[in-house]
């Protein structure tokens, strides 16, 4: 399958969905965290397919109201029982360890040692991913089956992690537009062997970027991959000054489960990304739901904190806790398939031309219908499936274009495709029955 965009290319979303999915293999295996080498290497990976700008920030800067933590790195954990078997073992799955555990190497006794262990109960098979960011502390995840099979003897315990002073990490890219007007696309990177959650915005990002790089857009694109809030809270600290340059933004994240697409509104609720994300889930002739903002939820709650009160929604298939393996194990190679990525990837890319072709435009003849036969505009038109709708279209641009009403306005009002309008609204540009509004 192919799709051909307004800025006149083609790009397979066969090719490129599989392109995503082997990214989200490669990048499966590693134990990434707020900071450390698991996430620099992460971002050494994408670095192959995007010029990425690493920026480092030290531990114990201060950014708002927080602080830069310290930098975790884990070389190793298990627990052996008696006879020297591994029953768990970090290198097995890095799910295992609970993020951000401290170092430590004791032997316990079992009734010591369950204070540590966290399962699922009602999910007897899976191991549930924990954290333990800003806490000291340390302990080991794994299913409930594996607990229930422990005996009451003594363990040794080992994790070989580091807590020092280093520094966050996160990329960064920016694509440069005719306009200096940003569109922010931002995704979290911190997450270790979770698929859903969120390789798959990582890879679609990656991609994105990857694919506006080929082109050139109107407006101009960053693109962030950063460690979730404090990632968002520490660019927002260090970029204040140039936040005014965001127009429109999504944060991507879960695009590539079988749920129905999802999107949350930015804390405005009418702003342009808005009105486009909603446009284009609701001519996509497939089930979808339009969210209202609210401070929970991924790094939209911090480009929508009252302060800067970005433009920036959320754009999600199944929202984080609605499906069963969020934060488990089963959230893995499985869950996430090409066709879902392929379809995320469509519908962003499809609000992206509505984001770029969405303009106003003045009625260069504004008083009474103008003579369309006479321009010729009729036989301009001729040749297409719906030869009625084009007209229509017409007689709705040029009544709407006083300069106030976008493109879009006028297609939600008309209920035509937008890409119809706006391919009519070229044809009357070529005709001088319209003037673009600056």
């Amino acid at each position: 399958m192919y799709i051909t965009t307004d800025r006149n290319s083609s790009i397979s979303l066969n090719e490129i969905s599989y392109q995503m999915y082997q990214l989200i293999s490669e990048l499966y295996p590693i134990c990434r965290s707020i900071t450390g080498d698991g996430l620099r290497t992460t971002l050494d990976i994408i670095q192959k397919y995007i010029p990425l700008v690493v920026h480092d920030i030290p531990t114990g800067t201060q950014v708002f109201d927080w602080t830069i933590p310290k930098e975790w790195n884990i070389r190793d954990a298990f627990i052996k029982n008696l006879q020297g078997e591994k029953i768990i073992n970090f290198h097995e799955s890095n799910l295992h360890i609970v993020n951000y555990s401290i170092n430590i190497h004791e032997k316990m006794l079992l009734q010591d040692l369950k204070a540590h262990l966290f399962t699922l109960p009602d999910r007897p098979d899976w191991i549930p991913y924990r954290t333990s960011y800003y806490q000291e502390n340390w302990g080991f995840c794994l299913s409930h089956n594996q607990l229930l099979e422990l005996k009451d003897e003594v363990y040794e315990v080992c994790i070989d992690s580091s807590l020092e002073n280093g520094c966050l990490t996160y990329g960064e890219y920016y694509i440069k537009g005719k306009k200096a007007d940003e569109v922010l696309i931002s995704c979290h990177t911190c997450h270790p062997s979770l698929c859903n959650d969120n390789l798959s915005g990582l890879a679609l990002a990656t991609f994105l970027a990857k694919y506006l790089s080929q082109i050139s857009p109107y407006y101009s694109y960053r693109f962030l991959f950063i460690p979730g809030t404090i990632g968002s809270i520490t660019w927002l600290a260090l970029n204040e000054a140039n936040v005014n340059k965001i127009k429109h933004g999504l944060v991507v994240t879960c695009v590539g489960d079988s749920g129905k697409s999802h999107y949350k509104k930015s804390r405005q609720g009418n702003a342009e990304i808005d009105k486009a994300v909603t446009h284009v889930l609701k001519n996509s002739g497939q089930d979808y739901e339009i969210m209202e903002f609210s401070p929970y939820g991924y790094d939209e709650r911090q480009f929508c904190s009252p302060g800067f009160n970005l433009p920036v929604g959320c754009f999600m298939r199944s929202p984080h806790g609605t499906y069963p393996q969020y934060h488990t194990s089963a959230d893995n190679l499985d869950i996430v398939k090409p066709q879902y990525l392929a379809d995320s990837f469509s519908k962003i890319l499809s609000v992206l031309d509505i984001i770029e072709n969405n303009k106003k435009y003045l009625n260069q003849n504004p008083k009474c219908e103008p003579q369309l036969g006479k321009r010729g505009l009729y036989s301009a038109i001729g040749g297409q499936t719906d030869t009625k709708k084009s007209e229509m279209a017409m007689l709705w641009i040029l009544n709407f274009s006083d300069g106030n009403h976008t493109l879009l306005d006028i297609s939600e009002k008309s209920s035509l495709e937008f890409d119809l309008i706006k391919k009519t609204a070229d044809t009357l540009l070529q005709f001088n029955l319209l003037k673009e509004t600056t």
